[in-house]
């Protein structure tokens, strides 16, 4: 199909919520395309923390993040839905003059038609905080790290750990047995990690397995090629210290912005978008699912953005189509899938 044609629905985001979404449009014979951001499928599971479990799936008593993304691609992509990465949603316009109506989405690579939107786009595009030190940005690839992706990336490395978020107490525990050295550091004594994973660092720490250091700050990053070491500042002392390091990896969070959908009309809360019970927004045509919904009663989870990509779906499929109806029955029984109705 070229890729100008006109889709039934166009996803906007390719977490699991805009996965399970592509799913069920193929599901229900809907043509799909999914676009994101992002370099890769996944969205904040494989950009923020692909070897972490995750636990609130169902089916599973635990699964790692990046075996999710891979077994949610498989099935979102079984029935020829398009992926179009690492570009950025810039515009759309309504187009009427067909009697029909369908948009055009813009993108920063190219013009997509599409008669329904499903906006799937999590906390929207996020980009993570960077260090706050002057100059730093000469040593990112050389040392310096926004995000882990493979951990066996930094074996045998002293690294060096900066936040107080889950993030980094996570990698201060995943990477052990991995990384030779492992210090982590912080601008205060508080943190935002859950209190057992901080409990586990402090264990490490305990028995020399990991170094924490608070209200510690990095000043300065030293090195030839690749870094070498870093210069240290308590906070409070101002007493400064020097470090060997390999490798330095700051997990500050990240800043996230709805981007150009803030510019289409849609009703929304803070970095939210508001829907009903269908899953449609103020604009006829447009629905959202996952953690950029807002509604009484939202709970951001894997869970829910899958039902909610389920609903949205289902009446973008009814309202292109008023004979199709909104619930498609039990997969079981689906001619696409090779079955029959009992």
């Amino acid at each position: 199909m070229d890729e100008q044609e006109i889709r039934d629905i166009t996803v906007i985001g390719g977490g699991p919520t805009g996965l399970f979404a592509a799913f069920y449009a193929g599901m229900r014979g809907a043509s799909c395309r999914i676009i994101d951001a992002l370099p890769a499928l996944g969205g904040q599971l494989m950009a923020l923390y692909p070897e972490k479990y995750i636990f609130d799936v169902a089916g599973f008593t635990k699964v790692l993040a990046k075996d999710l993304v891979r077994d949610m691609v498989a099935q979102g992509l079984q029935f020829g839905a398009s992926t179009h990465l690492g570009e950025t949603v810039t515009g759309l316009t309504r187009v009427d003059d067909d009697g029909i109506g369908h948009f055009m989405l813009e993108t920063s690579a190219g013009v997509y038609p599409s008669r329904t939107i499903v906006i799937a786009a999590g906390i929207g595009a996020f980009e993570s905080r960077k260090l706050p030190l002057a100059g730093s940005e000469v040593w990112e690839g050389r040392g310096l790290y926004d995000k882990v992706l493979d951990p066996r990336a930094f074996e045998g490395q002293r690294v060096l750990l900066v936040g107080g978020g889950d993030s980094a107490f996570d990698w201060a525990v995943n990477l052990q047995g991995i990384a030779r050295e492992i210090t982590l550091v912080h601008r205060r004594d508080q943190f935002r990690a859950h209190a057992a994973t901080v409990a586990q660092v402090d264990a490490l720490r305990a028995c020399g397995k990991c170094d924490l250091h608070t209200f510690t700050e990095v000043k300065a990053i030293h090195g030839g090629d690749r870094i070498e070491r870093v210069t240290l500042v308590h906070a409070k002392t101002k007493e400064e210290h020097e470090l060997g390091v390999d490798a330095v990896i700051p997990l500050l969070g990240f800043h996230s912005d709805l981007g150009a959908i803030k510019e289409w009309g849609l009703d929304t809360e803070k970095a939210d978008v508001k829907v009903d019970q269908v899953m449609s927004t103020n604009v006829p045509g447009i629905y959202a699912a996952g953690d950029i919904t807002s509604y009484p009663g939202k709970l951001k989870l894997i869970a829910t953005g899958v039902a909610e990509a389920c609903i949205a779906v289902n009446n973008a499929v009814h309202l292109i189509n008023p004979k199709a109806k909104v619930n498609p029955g039990h997969s079981s029984n689906l001619a696409i899938f090779g079955q029959t109705d009992d």
